[in-house]
């Protein structure tokens, strides 16, 4: 059946009202809008979700309620406040870094930065043999040294050197972390510092070097590495404006040319030169190791001073390169299996004693306090130097007793006086060390005696002249009879000056200074250059007077050269680096005025020939060379001496102990004459054989004729006897 005629039942129930409201009636505008406000609220009310049912408040107990607010209170004060202090500290800081940003110059002018000037040493040759002062070797960059020296300082000083900006935190929590562990202060010691910190130090924070403000260059540099509080502060705010003034490639080359090596070294072009003899461009991974290693403290581990030491430095540092990732496995084996060794040139370069004495004689302004580079030509002569220095190490290997602590000194001269060879103690690469041969002040004992026979000879006497070597007792006033004895407590009679000499026997010695006069004496030998205090009684002639090693050679120089005195120097040339034109130069000689005639030092070195061909100086004699010397020894063998010349060089030898210990089983005639034979025989290696400048008496037959009459004399002639001889024609 159809029901299209039907209405159809709607599909929802109808809106069911409550009864007691009624169907709304048309509303006005105003009203509409008011309800559909309405409306919509009520639909937004709906769309929210139900909210769960709220948990009720948890009580707290008063006290914990008191103690909540009060850490409310407490941190909104540290906040309000450090938020403050954090703001001007900032301000601050950035004042602070851009006022030395502003004032740091260009980067070239930060790369020399020495107060002093460095002194170049050239041997006689014009060979450099030795650096003083302050050298800088010239100017690098982190570009032009080898990458394994810039990877080798960053690993060991800044491994985040490129990473950070300045400063790092990291690394001064870690450094203010072992000092305490230390038991030091947490700014003692490590100082967790960046390169460009240490840049900044080294720069003193822009304050330059004024010498009239500070007692010296040394207390200055203390200052500037001084670790308070407000000096790291000033320290990091220069490092920062570093930071922003320049590279960190420019920071690194001010680092590596300012810093200080060791040797006198500024910079690593100089200490690469001073170690290995090459430029910080061609330096291996164990040389720039080695280095690096420096940084730490240049003095105690340089290589001239212990070897050793500064290599296991270097090791330590190939293992930071090698942790770092800057050498592989076999590289850092290889550089450990291989350690970086000073070169023979640098190792010559030393200088040792020589070059102190160059540097102490020389004028203090030019050398010692110079402000300017300075090259000072010598008289130095590095064969002889070699020569003397393998001498005295032969001997004391050789025939000294293991662990003997007694010294030596030697010098070796030309007859003008003119320095080749020094030595002044038994470790030879030294640099300050004591100079046995120029300040040590020693008694010389029968080395003196020379003297007392050259001024006989002046005054007449000859070498064949008769003295008794007989008992004799001297009366000193105010010290009572002093009776003089030989060294071998005998007595020899009649001996002519010759024997005395040759046999170094003293009471001989003592009757002719008395003879001759001990003011003569005295004037002789302070005309041959002996200026210490010489001794006003008779133990004058037996050398109780102290003199040292390098004027004793040059008084027994003014012997070889015919009897003019001699002044012994070292200095041909000073003149400024890159200056052709010498501030100083010597005339190429030391002689200065006659003391005693040339005939008379001809006898006198017959008489010291003598001494080494049949006397007390045997040990001294040099197969196929004529030479002529003196032993001595003093009281209790205190000090040995042998000094003698050829016809080419002079050179004198002492041994003894800095304490005056006397020596055991020790006289000149021994060790000391010895070190001398083993120093000639190699100073004349492949030189001309040439004879003696010395008088050559008539052979025995004519000496023969003479004897009766000299049989006859019981003693020296003195001057005016031997003149009326010759007038009167008696021998």
């Amino acid at each position: 059946m159809s029901d299209s005629g039907r209405r159809r039942t709607p599909l929802v129930a109808d809106k069911r009202y409550s009864k007691s409201k009624a169907k709304p009636k048309a509303k006005s505008g105003k009203t509409a809008k008011a309800a559909s406000k309405a409306k919509s609220k009520i639909t937004r009310a709906k769309a929210k979700p139900a909210r769960s049912p709220r948990r009720p408040a948890r009580k707290r107990g008063p006290i914990v309620g008191a103690f909540i607010g009060l850490l409310r209170f407490v941190l909104r004060i540290i906040w309000g406040i450090g938020w403050r202090v954090g703001t001007v500290t900032a301000l601050i800081l950035a004042l602070g870094v851009g006022y030395f940003a502003s004032t740091l110059p260009e980067v070239s002018a930060l790369l020399d930065g020495r107060a002093r000037g460095s002194v170049t040493l050239l041997d006689r040759e014009g060979n450099v043999f030795a650096w003083r002062g302050d050298q800088f070797g010239g100017v690098v960059t982190a570009q032009t040294v080898s990458p394994h020296l810039r990877n080798a300082i960053i690993a060991t000083e800044d491994k985040r050197f490129y990473k950070h900006f300045g400063v790092s935190p990291r690394g001064i929590a870690s450094a203010v972390r072992i000092n305490l562990s230390a038991g030091r202060g947490p700014l003692s010691g490590n100082g967790g510092s960046t390169i460009t910190q240490q840049t900044a130090k080294l720069l003193c924070m822009g304050t330059p070097y004024v010498p009239e403000d500070w007692k010296s260059e040394t207390e200055y540099e203390n200052d500037c590495r001084q670790g308070s509080l407000w000096r790291k502060i000033k320290e990091a705010t220069y490092a920062l404006a570093m930071e922003v003034k320049y590279s960190k490639d420019e920071i690194l080359t001010i680092y590596m040319n300012r810093a200080f090596l060791g040797a006198g070294a500024r910079g690593f072009e100089a200490a690469s030169q001073r170690y290995f003899g090459k430029s910080a461009a061609e330096v291996t991974p164990a040389e720039s190791a080695m280095l690096a290693g420096l940084l730490k403290a240049p003095t105690r581990f340089a290589p001239t001073n212990n070897l050793e030491r500064s290599q296991e430095r270097g090791a330590l540092i190939i293992g930071l390169m090698h942790e770092q990732g800057y050498l592989s496995d076999n590289a850092a084996q290889n550089a450990r299996d291989n350690p970086a060794e000073l070169s023979e040139a640098a190792e010559a370069k030393a200088g040792g004693y020589f070059a102190d004495w160059m540097m102490s004689t020389g004028p203090e302004f030019l050398t010692r306090n110079t402000t300017e580079d300075v090259v000072i030509h010598t008289t130095m002569d590095q064969r002889l130097q070699q020569a003397a220095e393998d001498a005295m190490k032969y001997v004391f290997e050789n025939k000294v007793r293991e662990g003997s602590k007694a010294q030596t000194a030697i010098v070796v001269m030309s007859a003008d006086g003119a320095v080749r060879a020094m030595v002044g103690g038994r470790k030879t690469k030294v640099s300050g060390a004591f100079n046995r041969a120029t300040q040590a002040l020693r008694q010389t004992g029968s080395a003196f005696k020379p003297f007392v026979y050259a001024t006989a000879l002046e005054l007449g006497y000859h070498h064949d002249d008769l003295v008794d070597d007989t008992p004799l007792t001297i009366n000193i006033p105010g010290s009572g009879p002093w009776s003089p004895q030989n060294y071998d407590k005998k007595f020899h009679g009649t001996v002519t000056l010759t024997e005395a000499l040759r046999n170094s026997l003293n009471i001989p010695a003592v009757k002719v200074a008395q003879s001759v006069g001990l003011d003569m004496v005295r004037k002789v030998a302070s005309d041959f250059g002996i200026e210490s205090d010489l001794a006003a009684g008779p133990a004058l002639a037996l050398g109780a007077s102290e003199s040292t090693l390098i004027e004793m050679a040059g008084a027994y120089a003014g012997i070889l050269n015919g009897g003019s005195s001699v002044t012994p120097y070292g200095l041909i040339e000073l003149r400024l680096q890159g200056e052709t034109e010498a501030l100083m130069n010597n005339d190429g000689t030391g002689i200065g005025e006659r003391v005693i005639r040339e005939d008379a030092a001809r006898e006198l070195t017959y008489m010291m020939h003598n001494v080494i061909e049949n006397g007390t100086g045997r040990r001294a004699r040099l197969e196929g060379r004529e030479a002529a010397g003196k032993t001595g020894t003093t009281q209790a063998a205190r000090d040995a001496w042998f000094l003698g010349f050829t016809a080419d060089y002079v050179t004198g030898v002492w041994m003894g102990y800095d304490d005056n210990t006397p020596l055991t089983g020790v006289t000149g005639a021994g060790l000391p004459a010895e070190i001398w034979h083993e120093t000639m025989i190699r100073v004349h290696e492949g030189t001309e054989v040439r004879p003696l400048p010395m008088l050559r008496p008539a052979p025995r037959a004519e000496q023969r004729q003479l004897a009766p009459a000299n049989a006859q004399k019981q003693r020296p002639r003195n001057a005016i006897e031997r003149l009326l001889g010759d007038i009167l024609g008696i021998n």
